[in-house]
């Protein structure tokens, strides 16, 4: 009886002692949220702040989204000095929910036998961002043409643990599907059975595109490797066959360096493009001495990861005077890479679409399209699209901040890959989308001089306009703009004029009206033969008719599937990447966790049913 009462009392005990542990541990979120995050989250103007979420918007968000923000994605310098504990507390304030430590290694539905890889030039592939080093994002042997769509069906879905904004655009090559996740691992798959050969944990998380190339190993046979960077700006090179690191090389060390444009693989050499988001989102903080981070490209020698040049968008950042808090200010500063480079051949150029400045003076190189000398890295022109574009975060007049630059840009960043392309006229062109609602036609022959320009939408700084596509004559651009009373639809434009060949306005909504259910089409749009696919913030990924734009197949992503490895997965909002299609399948990613859209974590693969 003595030994049952003293159980009991100590469990009540237990009990106690770990309710007072869970208020405390509620406590210290919010005090670590009102010294952290409050000053830009709490009631942020969403006339001025609209890249800032309020805490009302992030109480909405996946745990383990907040979670990854500040352990190793763009508000991790706010929270610097923070132990694991502060940060699963902060997160559990915000959310209301704890974060799920969920294992990313897939032990489910292995594949039974993992044979040779063959040669990927022998079988249809998308192979990097845009397919090709022209990022046509066309796939003109996919296999899938418009007359298929009325029999392409879901085949399989496939969860991605952990993860709720899912951007690592897949690469399909040699029967293999290769697909990021930004939780913090690589997958390998069975193209068309979606069945597991492997999982690769790298030391961040993944949002770039996957590219695939030849590659001798230690034991001097042939082999091929899977390449990407992480969010961290550490470059890899994984064994395609068995998952296994050959190498990896760290880009970039500035503090804020964000690893959020794809790779672009050419002829032994991986092409590297760095943003630095996070710190035009510290600069909100006028204690903070802004700025000086540079956006670049390097160039590394795949076989190794020995870097071969290193190319910044701007000049060193110098001494700017002292902000009124006395922190040193520095500048020029900023102008990231968000999207793939793009490979000239013929002109031995790489050129690249770059972002706003983050401190004055605003450089010349912001909001451009950049050629580099593919040899060297040496800047051979640069045409700006977009002036005296310098951004950061809290450049609120309520609230003063001498970090801000002296005019404030609107923040009109370019997301998307130049596409290189020939017209019917036979003229070689630079085909673009902007965030600020334009696309432009530059003439590579005459250092970007524009030939067209076309208005698309009403341009918003918020999100991005991740990627275009053209093709047989005729470009595809989505309208972006989230937060826009217009936004959404698709243009069909003829490369050669810039004249509107079809403008199809935004469908009615599939998703219930409410936060982040939106009609914007910020994803990167992908054409077949006679069709172009544009995936929308509604959950609805549909398909156009490349002459008229008509719609020709929808599927709605907002529900819960049933995957085929085991983990649980819904689809929801679509951005950044578009859809992948080789050997007669289309595969496509779906969730966009954040203030703009709705988070998911699936993937999904459809064929034709005969």
């Amino acid at each position: 009886m003595q030994f049952t009462f003293k159980l009991i009392l100590l469990t009540l005990l237990a009990t106690v002692q770990c309710a007072f542990a869970q208020d405390a541990f509620a406590q210290d979120g919010a005090a670590l949220f009102t010294a952290r995050c409050a000053s830009c989250h709490e009631n942020p103007d969403p006339l001025v702040n609209v890249h800032v979420p309020s805490r009302a918007d992030m109480a909405l968000f996946a745990p383990n989204s907040v979670y990854a923000a500040v352990t190793d994605g763009e508000m991790r310098l706010q929270v610097t000095g923070l132990t694991d504990i502060d940060l699963r507390a902060l997160t559990k304030f915000i959310t209301n929910r704890d974060v799920i430590d969920l294992p990313l290694r897939i032990s489910a539905n292995i594949c039974a036998n993992n044979p040779t890889m063959t040669d990927p030039a022998l079988s249809p592939s998308w192979n990097g961002w845009g397919s090709d080093t022209s990022n046509s994002r066309y796939a003109a042997a996919g296999g899938v043409s418009a007359n298929d769509l009325p029999k392409l069906k879901l085949k399989w879905a496939y969860g991605l643990p952990g993860e709720s904004q899912p951007r690592g655009q897949p690469a399909v090559v040699a029967g293999r599907l290769f697909v990021g996740n930004r939780a913090g691992a690589l997958y390998a798959l069975d193209a068309s059975s979606g069945c597991t050969y492997w999982s690769f944990l790298p030391r961040a998380g993944i949002r770039s595109a996957l590219t695939v190339g030849a590659v001798t190993l230690a034991d001097g046979s042939a082999g091929y490797a899977v390449y990407f960077i992480d969010i961290m700006a550490n470059a890899y090179a994984v064994n395609a066959q068995t998952g296994e690191q050959l190498w990896v090389q760290r880009v970039d060390s500035h503090p804020a360096v964000r690893g959020t444009g794809s790779v672009t693989l050419h002829e032994g050499r991986l092409y590297v493009p760095i943003t630095g988001v996070s710190e035009e989102n510290t600069a909100s903080n006028p204690d903070y001495s802004c700025c000086t981070f540079r956006g670049s490209i390097t160039a590394l020698d795949a076989q190794t990861g020995t870097v071969i040049w290193k190319s910044y968008t701007v000049d060193e950042p110098r001494p700017r005077g002292t902000s009124a808090n006395g922190a040193a200010l520095f500048g020029p500063a900023g102008v990231g890479i968000w999207s793939a480079p793009t490979i000239d051949a013929q002109r031995g150029l790489i050129y690249a679409a770059t972002g706003n400045a983050y401190a004055d003076p605003t450089p010349p190189t912001a909001d451009s399209v950049i050629a580099l000398a593919m040899d060297t890295g040496a800047l051979v022109w640069s045409k700006q699209l977009t002036p005296d574009d310098a951004w950061i975060g809290g450049c609120n007049p309520a609230t003063p901040n001498s970090n801000c630059p002296d005019a404030i840009g609107p923040d009109f960043d370019f997301s998307a890959s130049p596409i290189l392309t020939t017209g019917a006229s036979g003229k070689q062109l630079l085909v673009i989308p902007q965030k600020s609602g334009m696309a432009y036609a530059l003439d590579p022959a005459k250092k970007g001089e524009v030939v067209w320009q076309y208005k698309a939408g009403d341009g918003s700084p918020v999100g991005g306009v991740w990627g275009a596509a053209v093709a047989d004559g005729v470009a595809f651009v989505a309208v972006g703009g989230y937060r826009l009373a217009q936004s959404g639809g698709v243009h069909g434009i003829n490369v050669d004029t810039g004249a509107q060949l079809w403008f199809t306005p935004p469908s009615a909504l599939l998703c219930t009206e409410g936060p982040g259910c939106g009609s914007t089409q910020s994803a990167a749009v992908t054409a077949i033969p006679g069709a172009v696919f544009s995936g929308s913030q509604d959950g609805g990924m549909r398909a156009y008719a490349a002459q008229t734009g008509e719609i020709l197949w929808t599927f709605d992503a907002n529900q819960t599937f049933d995957t085929i490895n085991g983990v649980v997965a819904n689809g929801a909002s679509f951005d950044g990447a578009g859809p992948v299609v080789a050997g007669r399948m289309v595969y496509m990613l779906s969730g966009n966790s954040g203030f703009v859209g709705r988070p998911g974590n699936v993937l999904l693969a459809f064929e034709i049913t005969e």
